[in-house]
């Protein structure tokens, strides 16, 4: 039977998106076989944004309280340390589209790393050489990490996130079906996603 594909747009700083990411990692091994994610760039920050205030940001970190609360949530932790804050999303997709190069298995390993790594670990996902060490965390081909200089993966993020807009993506997460043109917006409880999948999945439109 051919699995059925969801398409998630996503951003490495937005929280919201880590708790996503989660909960649709349950949803494959709920449906092994079955179900298959792909994620695509969206970009919150799509431009650097230089002098951004370090402590502002500490005080903008404790909202993470609020996704680490719910059910089925990524690790947070308010931002510690002087590093940061994060410039703007394109680094990070970027090396995430690099390590996609490499399969699936590099990609998820790679995509799982640097939410922790940001959320959790108070780490910089966009300066090069925190992505740099994440990658070789994660024990991927050291050398391919120099595909993040291709402008051709840059190009492939802007028009991953022109698609979004032009499907009236505003918010993210937002996930769809891979032939659907109405993403589904906000990291749901996993239920919402269990029953959606089952309806999906036994043919049913209601």
């Amino acid at each position: 039977m051919e699995s059925l594909r969801l398409v998630a747009f996503s951003d490495y700083l937005c929280p919201w998106c880590y708790n996503g990411s989660v909960r649709l990692a349950k949803l494959e091994a709920e449906f092994p076989g079955r179900v298959t994610v792909e994620y695509r760039a969206y970009l919150l920050r799509p431009r650097p944004a230089p002098g951004r205030d370090l402590e502002r940001f500490r005080a903008y970190t404790r909202s993470w309280e609020r996704p680490a609360a719910e059910p089925d949530a990524g690790e947070f932790r308010p931002w510690q340390g002087d590093a940061g804050p994060p410039s703007h999303s394109v680094p990070a997709q970027v090396a995430a589209k690099a390590a996609a190069g490499l399969g699936e298995p590099a990609f998820r390993r790679f995509h799982a790393r640097l939410l922790r790594a940001y959320f959790a670990e108070s780490r910089d996902v966009s300066d090069a050489d925190t992505l740099r060490a994440l990658w070789g965390e994660v024990e991927l081909e050291p050398a391919a990490f120099e595909r993040c200089e291709d402008p051709a993966l840059r190009e492939r993020v802007l028009a991953e996130h022109a698609q979004a807009l032009e499907l009236g993506v505003t918010g993210v997460p937002a996930v769809m079906t891979a032939h659907q043109r109405i993403p589904i917006t906000g990291a749901l409880p996993m239920e919402s996603y269990r029953r959606w999948m089952h309806r999906l999945l036994d043919g049913r439109t209601d």
